[in-house]
């Protein structure tokens, strides 16, 4: 890689965008999410925190083939029968594994519980973003940590949407 190209990391809590972007009413087009990333933040590498449940395999393929690297947490579920996989201290984990490895870091979540990574990272002046998907819902520890770095998904619905595809019934 030359000077002059960046090479920054993104650590995307997946349920946390997932859910951030649903209380917006809108689907978020993972695909068109890892060009954004690529383009505007010049993301060489995304991790990708998930929860692993096996019926979703085809979701896990489709992600990979976007650019993504997966990283699975187990998932266990509550007496709702609702799934929970805490990807935090996995997310804070690979961000200083990688420490090294990449110029800037995007965190990509509104969770509260990455203020100490994200102060960690710019006090050292290798926080890109903070991206939150929801600015209503992000943590207000985050944000303050985070300061002039954090930006919302609120205004990137028409960049970012998913839209079906009509099926034709030829």
């Amino acid at each position: 890689m030359n000077k002059n190209t960046k090479n920054n990391y993104a650590f995307i809590d997946s349920q946390n965008l997932n859910l951030g972007i649903n209380k917006l009413n809108w689907k978020l087009d993972f695909k068109k999410f890892r060009i954004y990333l690529k383009e505007k933040y010049k993301v060489s590498q995304a991790f990708l925190f998930i929860g692993f449940i096996p019926e979703n395999q085809d979701l896990y393929s489709s992600l990979q083939k976007d650019g993504y690297i997966l990283i699975f947490k187990p998932v266990l579920f509550n007496n709702e029968r609702q799934p929970k996989g805490n990807v935090d201290a996995d997310l804070v984990l690979q961000a200083m594994i990688e420490f090294d490895n990449f110029d800037q870091a995007i965190i990509v979540s509104s969770d509260g519980n990455f203020y100490c990574l994200v102060k960690y990272l710019y006090e050292k002046g290798k926080l890109s973003r903070v991206i939150s998907p929801d600015v209503k819902n992000c943590s207000k520890l985050l944000k303050k940590t985070a300061k002039e770095k954090i930006v919302f998904m609120d205004n990137l619905r028409n960049k970012l949407e998913y839209i079906a595809k009509e099926k034709s019934t030829a």
